[in-house]
């Protein structure tokens, strides 16, 4: 291959690269369209050995998918919205005490002297509670009208919504014609390599994808049942969130410690119940590590966890929340990349010629 098409090629992949980052807000439903049918294909692919046609089979999961969202909105919104709620009516109380307790101890242990006006915030945060939760209704016309004046932009967001089941629906039905399409464009001269570094990354992401959310979700529960025993009043909120926030190594785990240390510390004021929030959170680690991590995850992606925070990071600032959501699969499938070259420069006469 000549330098000149060598140059044509890169300049190639960097101009798609930038096209496809331009166009990343547009990208985003069939992105996740994408996704769940890559996730899902395999429920098809079982239901078609129970002797169901392509179609019959994508229907079906198609409504196992929609049943499963439905059950989320209707379980867990409403309980998740109660907690937040309650949450915001404690605020005053929790200011109160930030006030008596916590602030004269930092004051006494190192010497703090904060200007903390009680009064001004427990009325403003009163007022607030009180004008917008318990007279929620009143703001429904000014949100509507909200909406109205942003028209194009809500369009666009329940546009966006809408597609992710018909991309979805139209992708599981046609994956298989789509992977032969695209295997008969491979080059024949490349193409045992790369069917090889094809099937690896689909053994990665396969198996990272569904172990790591299945880890997600495992931790979600635990959190919450523990923090439920321990009576914590927003034991579901902390659960959720700690269990979302696993997909970053120890973040989920710190992140939920410490607002669950908090809550409870602010609710019952004793020390008994942070034990509680303790014990809960090392038993469900415990769990993690022994049990849902080495058999639903394995170590499939060989990240360092220093390359799985900065893999999330940059991944958030390149394309936001869903960039978070592909940055460990992306770099997962960079992985496979890197062990195929750095296998190959080993046995390339670059490394192991003789030197000069």
């Amino acid at each position: 291959m000549s330098d000149t098409r060598k140059w044509m090629i890169l300049f190639i992949l960097a101009a798609l690269g930038f096209f496809v980052y331009k166009i990343s807000a547009v990208l985003t439903p069939f992105l996740v369209a994408a996704i769940l049918a890559y996730l899902t294909n395999s429920w098809v692919v079982l239901l078609q050995r129970l002797h169901l046609g392509r179609t019959s089979s994508v229907v079906i999961v198609f409504l196992i998918l929609l049943s499963l969202f439905a059950m989320g909105l209707i379980f867990m919104i409403p309980a998740l919205e109660q907690q937040l709620i309650n949450l915001l009516q404690a605020l005053p109380n929790i200011i109160l005490r930030v006030k008596e307790v916590v602030l004269p101890w930092m004051e006494l242990h190192f010497g703090l002297n904060l200007d903390f006006d009680q009064t001004k915030w427990q009325d403003t945060v009163q007022s607030t509670l009180q004008g917008h939760w318990q007279q929620a209704g009143q703001y429904i016309p000014s949100i509507f009208k909200t909406f109205a004046g942003s028209g194009l932009a809500v369009i666009g967001f329940f546009t966006s919504v809408l597609l992710v089941p018909v991309v979805l629906f139209y992708l599981l039905r046609d994956w298989n014609r789509m992977l032969q399409t695209i295997h008969s464009l491979i080059p024949r001269r490349i193409e045992p390599v790369t069917i090889r570094l094809i099937k690896e990354c689909d053994a990665v992401l396969s198996g990272f994808l569904r172990g790591q959310l299945l880890v997600m979700i495992g931790l979600g529960i635990l959190y919450s049942v523990g923090l439920s025993l321990a009576q914590i009043s927003w034991a579901l909120l902390i659960g959720v969130i700690a269990g979302i926030l696993s997909i970053v190594p120890y973040l989920g785990f710190i992140v939920g410690l410490i607002s669950a240390l908090i809550a409870a510390f602010f609710q019952f004021h004793d020390w008994l119940h942070l034990l509680y929030v303790v014990l809960a959170f090392v038993i469900a680690q415990s769990i993690e590590g022994a049990l849902l991590t080495p058999y639903l995850v394995g170590d499939r992606i060989h990240l360092h966890p220093v390359a799985v925070i900065f893999a999330v990071l940059a991944g958030g600032s390149l394309f936001g929340f869903f960039g978070i959501l592909l940055a460990l699969p992306v770099a997962a499938v960079i992985m496979v990349f890197v062990r195929y070259l750095r296998d190959r420069y080993i046995k390339s006469n670059l490394y192991i010629k003789d030197p000069l």
